[in-house]
């Protein structure tokens, strides 16, 4: 149930697939003879150096996939730097995640409902320190996920006799989890309202953005961009960043792959806009084909709960550090010294 519920993607899941094919279809355009001995994958976000070219999605409910999942991101987050997406439906609340990530935390925002509860938990962001909001845009309505229908996988846990089973097979998760308590939706314990996660957010618009730009004076992302008329609209309502994603192909089966719409939007945005990307991002060579595609930063999802699951804390540092070592290499390989847009230049073709 768990597996499925972070593994899952929309519908009969082509659109994860096709994600997965577009990053295939494009080719490195190998170079030799560069002195490529000194490389560098320091990057910047909002005038601050981070240690690494990604970081790490916000994701719902992390500690489904390990106990205390959600601390060992952050605590990553704070060694590399790098923002820690933290979810409006985190199993940690927001204020001890910005406290372990060392102030490296982003807290992402969904509207729903009349937006009552959305705006008490930006004032709570701003009173916990955050300086970045991320406004996921691309869940007017919970996208259907056949895996999780299946299991009957809801938010707060329901436990009927099928749960049971499934938790029984499991015991080694199942008395963790139980021994720690059951996972919850930790920024709604203390708000004065339940979070739905059922519950339509189609009223939000752009009135919706100008109310949040008017009250939040910090850093405005909006996530979930796969148009560059959308982008243009939102460059010009005064948003700091735009992340081009797909919601991890969970949303839209349909849904264009956002690599192949990331070269499109840079170009309507021009080289100078804070751009970012996530979803499909498997290895340190997609993340140079992000970069490569324009991306100014990218953003890692499944693939580090993945790890959490497999080796808890030691395996999420083993990966991010694979992660590191490929990017590494793949300069190398393709002749440059950083990712930088000058530096990386015309690497990619697309293949036949």
């Amino acid at each position: 149930m768990v597996f499925d519920y972070i593994d899952g993607a929309a519908g009969a899941e082509t659109g994860a697939a096709r994600n997965r094919a577009a990053f295939d279809a494009l080719e490195f355009r190998p170079r030799i003879l560069r002195d490529v001995s000194k490389r560098s994958l320091a990057s910047s976000l909002f005038g601050q150096p981070t240690n690494a070219p990604f970081g790490i999605s916000p994701m719902g409910m992390c500690n489904l996939s390990g106990v205390g999942a959600d601390l060992m991101l952050a605590r990553l987050a704070a060694r590399e730097k790098v923002p820690l997406g933290v979810s409006t439906v985190a199993s940690t609340a927001m204020e001890p995640l910005i406290e372990a990530a060392e102030g490296n935390a982003w807290f992402q925002l969904y509207f729903s409902g009349d937006g009552t509860g959305t705006f008490k938990l930006v004032e709570r962001a701003k009173a916990a320190g955050y300086n970045t909001i991320v406004l996921t845009v691309d869940v007017p309505e919970v996208g259907r996920r056949p895996r999780e229908l299946r299991h009957g996988f809801t938010m707060p846990f329901k436990i009927g006799p099928k749960q049971f089973i499934d938790f029984a097979l499991h015991p080694q998760w199942s008395l963790s989890a139980l021994f720690r308590g059951k996972p919850q939706m930790a920024n709604f314990d203390m708000d004065g309202f339940d979070f739905d996660r059922t519950e339509s957010r189609a009223k939000a618009d752009f009135g919706t953005l100008k109310r949040l730009r008017d009250m939040w004076p910090g850093n405005l992302v909006v996530k979930g961009v796969l148009s560059t008329e959308d982008a243009l609209l939102l460059r010009d309502a005064g948003v700091d960043a735009i992340q081009v994603s797909s919601h991890g192909a969970r949303q839209l089966e349909s849904a264009p792959a956002p690599i192949t719409m990331l070269r499109e939007i840079r170009e309507a945005l021009g080289p100078d806009f804070p751009l970012f990307f996530d979803s499909g991002l498997r290895s340190g060579e997609d993340v140079v084909k992000a970069y490569a595609q324009g991306a100014g930063f990218t953003f890692l999802g499944r693939i580090l709960q993945f790890a959490i699951a497999a080796e808890g804390e030691e395996g999420l540092q083993k990966l991010w550090q694979v992660l590191r070592d490929e990017v590494s290499i793949t300069l190398a390989q393709i002749g440059a010294t950083s990712l930088s847009a000058n530096a990386l230049g015309d690497v990619l073709r697309r293949a036949d």
